[in-house]
């Protein structure tokens, strides 16, 4: 078995799993001395952390690759911006408030004629008998094109909004590098010019309810509108695009769950929570102890990070069963995956993530069951991110 070092991207490409059971039932709560965090690996402490956000905050880094910096005292400007990911109560709850309706069960059920519409269009356009990226065909466009249209993007500036999204991605997988700061430049500008058109002239979208907003009688200042511009473009984005290939890939690798899906189209919403439990698109975030405390016997001690290892408390044997590291759309428990975090930073966008994912499946079951792997698959190399980059795939047509 190769070494655990879960703060390299390479450890991904391997096989992760191994280390993170073995962890869950020797050292659940692993010092990691080169990150150096703790490695939090059972789901019941994972969901633990996720409840006492005021003992383990998250307006002290969230991202693996920043706690060496955080702890020498070097954190780059962008990592301090005023990010709702980065925030704790009570100031998380207020920003939240200001879009949490615009994902409510409601708005997100009325957006399914829509999405159906985008998913048909994606999947009608693929061309029996010649293999295609799924990825960039069926994986990508979907996600990306509903947050757009959420956030008032018109189609003149897709390109752009693709770009940014790309380079955001490829950031929260590498860390923040100098070209990455020029296009975070870019999309705040572009933010905040829409949203000071939306001020004059208001739409039915999230932009135009962030540019309105107040909290404690103050609209969103400018780099506070970026950020949260920002922040939905690429969570409302990423999870999303990786579910839906990370799931497709799931299913192609096994033929028989393939072949019970399409025989049973009743099955998608259940598939869908197997795939998020499964394949966990985001794979850990970050914690700061912020008074000594302890989590499974284990003391910890103020200024001390914590990493929540999201992949691993999915396959945690005590919730999932013996045989929690197959993937199984029959699984009667799948939904009590912590894919979408837990707590107060619960994922916003989970119930849109779901609807796209359940339309996109039904609309690929509707075009038949002929989709076959057609090569290799290649994965993001990431540390935050489990993510699929490209993945040929044929369809052929059913007699």
């Amino acid at each position: 078995m190769s070494a655990f070092a879960p703060d390299r991207p390479d450890f991904y490409q391997g096989n992760p799993h191994a280390h993170f059971r073995r962890l869950r039932a020797e050292d659940p709560v692993h010092w990691y001395a080169d990150g150096p965090f703790w490695c939090v690996t059972r789901h019941a402490d994972v969901a633990e952390i996720s409840r006492r956000p005021r003992t383990f905050s998250s307006a002290h880094g969230t991202q693996m690759n920043e706690i060496p910096r955080r702890l020498r005292g070097t954190a780059l400007p962008a990592e301090d911006a005023p990010s709702i990911i980065r925030m704790d109560p009570p100031a998380h709850n207020r920003h939240r408030k200001l879009v949490i309706g615009a994902f409510s069960p409601r708005m997100v059920s009325a957006l399914e004629p829509r999405v159906r519409a985008l998913a048909r269009e994606s999947v009608a356009s693929i061309r029996p008998g010649e293999p295609f990226d799924f990825v960039e065909k069926v994986a990508i466009p979907l996600p990306m094109l509903v947050i757009a249209e959420l956030l008032g993007v018109p189609k003149s500036d897709y390109e752009d909004f693709r770009r940014w999204s790309d380079v955001m991605i490829e950031a929260g997988a590498s860390g923040p590098r100098p070209e990455t700061m020029a296009t975070v430049a870019e999309l705040f500008a572009y933010i905040v010019a829409r949203a000071n058109e939306r001020r004059l002239e208001p739409r039915e979208d999230v932009l135009s309810r962030l540019a309105l907003a107040e909290i404690d009688g103050e609209r969103l200042s400018d780099p506070e509108l970026g950020i949260f511009g920002l922040t939905l473009l690429v969570a409302g984005n990423e999870t999303t695009r990786n579910l839906i290939a990370g799931g497709m890939r799931a299913l192609l690798e096994d033929r028989t769950q393939w072949e019970k899906l399409v025989a049973d189209p009743s099955l998608v919403p259940n598939a869908v929570e197997e795939m998020l439990r499964f394949v966990t698109p985001i794979q850990n975030f970050a914690r700061r102890v912020q008074h000594d405390t302890e989590i499974a016997g284990r003391p910890l001690r103020a200024g001390e990070y914590v990493v929540l290892f999201y992949g691993s408390a999915n396959r945690d044997e005590a919730v999932f069963g013996a045989d929690a590291d197959r993937f199984d759309i029959l699984r009667p428990d799948a939904d009590r995956h912590l894919a979408f975090g837990f707590g107060e930073h619960l994922c916003l966008g989970a119930s849109l993530a779901r609807l796209e994912a359940r339309v996109l499946f039904e609309e690929l079951i509707a075009r038949g069951p002929g989709f076959s792997l057609a090569g290799p698959v290649q994965r993001l190399a990431s540390t935050l991110v489990n993510g699929v980059v490209a993945m040929p795939v044929l369809f052929e047509e059913s007699a």
